[in-house]
């Protein structure tokens, strides 16, 4: 697969130039408009970026029939060579990102906290003294007010502002408050939350293979949660980086285009396609893929509400093996809480879980990722954050969650 980015004036400038690059076979996979930064946003106007991808096969015959009488013979070798400087660049970015210390992230938001917490204890203070004064009570007593109480109090404002619910958030304030003492340090108090709510998040799982024989991997939820995009966006980390064989599956017969997007997805990353209609093709398909590491599963958005739809996803999903199969219930973190709480019970039924949030960039509240975690006790995996192929996704980081739950960046 070769994924290269091209910028223009406009939209057709940029994807002409994509085109005539990689040839007309070429898919465009994303569309960006980029500003200038710094002072140069004074003086430049802004430029349309798209991002387009070949099978790196097709790529190859495109550019031999653009240049027949001047095509040198270790072409083949340059695609090659762009694409692997391309993914070892991603790999230098991300383990720079990854160098960052959870110290650093903590002392970070510590002195956020002790900030915000001291301008709204200064505040409580003065509206409480001059209610006081008018009972009597001298200044002394309300400098003898539990700091550690006010902290406790402005943490538990932050959770459920943050919309965790507050069943969840005053079981973890209560075992704080068993185990800090009052005249404990304002950063111990802020270590113990803090650590509280990533120990309740717990650590991501992922999608690994096995030695022995293929693993099927189901992807189920509702309907418009990302599913499709989200099993690309897997399938390609899994082939480019974890050098997997992977195969893919799709059920998914209700949209068309549901099936012709992992169609595209599946031709540029060279893997098997196939369509199913009933539990007893997928038997026959696993017979098919028995050679390959991993094969991943796209189903039907169906309703949490219909009992049909709902039996329809159990067969296809007891057509496999316990033990050969992972089901993955893919919930988007836009959803209403209440309709994420009967999602998340119907599918309880239907099969054990583990949990991907899809959507992260369109919401600013995340408190729903910590409710549905506690409420199914089922493991959190994957969290994605755009539409972008194959970037856009990530394992959870149950450190990052905590940090933004407690009001840091």
């Amino acid at each position: 697969m070769l994924i290269k980015k091209f910028q223009g004036k406009t939209e057709d400038e940029a994807i002409t130039v994509a085109k005539e690059d990689l040839g007309k076979d070429a898919v465009i996979m994303n569309v960006k408009t980029v500003k200038p930064k710094g002072i140069q946003k004074l003086f430049k106007k802004n430029i349309i970026e798209v991002t387009a991808a070949i099978d790196e096969t097709i790529a190859y015959d495109t550019k031999e029939m653009k240049n027949e009488n001047t095509e040198s013979p270790n072409k083949k070798e340059t695609v090659t060579k762009v694409q692997s400087e391309a993914l070892t660049k991603i790999d230098e970015e991300k383990k720079e990102n990854e160098s960052i210390k959870i110290e650093d992230r903590l002392n970070n938001l510590q002195e956020l906290l002790e900030k915000q917490m001291q301008v709204k204890i200064e505040e409580e203070k003065e509206a409480k003294k001059e209610a006081k004064k008018e009972e009597g009570l001298q200044e002394k007593e309300l400098q003898e007010k539990d700091t550690n109480s006010e902290c406790i109090n402005l943490i538990r404002k932050q959770l459920i502002n943050n919309e965790v619910d507050e069943k969840y958030v005053e079981a973890i304030i209560k075992e704080i408050e068993q185990n800090v003492k009052k005249d404990s340090a304002l950063d111990n108090v802020l270590a113990n939350i803090y650590q509280k709510i990533v120990l309740k998040l717990g650590q991501p799982k992922v999608i690994k293979g096995t030695e022995n024989q293929p693993k099927f991997i189901f992807f189920v939820g509702p309907t418009g949660v990302g599913k499709t995009t989200t099993i690309a966006k897997i399938a390609s980390n899994l082939k480019v980086e974890e050098k997997m064989k992977i195969a893919l599956i799709t059920s998914d017969t209700y949209r068309i285009a549901a099936v012709e997007q992992l169609r595209i997805y599946a031709n540029i990353l060279s893997v098997p396609l196939k369509v199913v209609y009933s539990p007893e093709e997928m038997e026959q398909a696993k017979e098919e893929m028995e050679n390959y590491d991993l094969v991943l599963v796209d189903t039907a958005g169906r309703s949490h509400k219909s009992q049909e739809q709902q039996e329809d996803v159990e067969k296809l999903i007891n057509s496999i093996p316990k033990e050969e199969r992972e089901v993955y219930l893919v919930l988007s973190t836009t959803t209403k809480y209440n309709d994420l709480i009967k999602i998340a019970e119907t599918y309880k039924q239907i099969s054990e879980y583990s949990l991907i949030f899809t959507k992260l960039d369109e919401t600013s509240s995340i408190g729903n990722i910590l409710n549905i975690r506690m409420l199914t006790n089922a493991s959190l995996s994957y969290a994605t954050l755009g539409q972008n192929v194959p970037d856009d996704i990530e394992k959870m980081d149950a450190q990052k969650i905590a940090k933004q739950l407690l009001g840091g960046q």
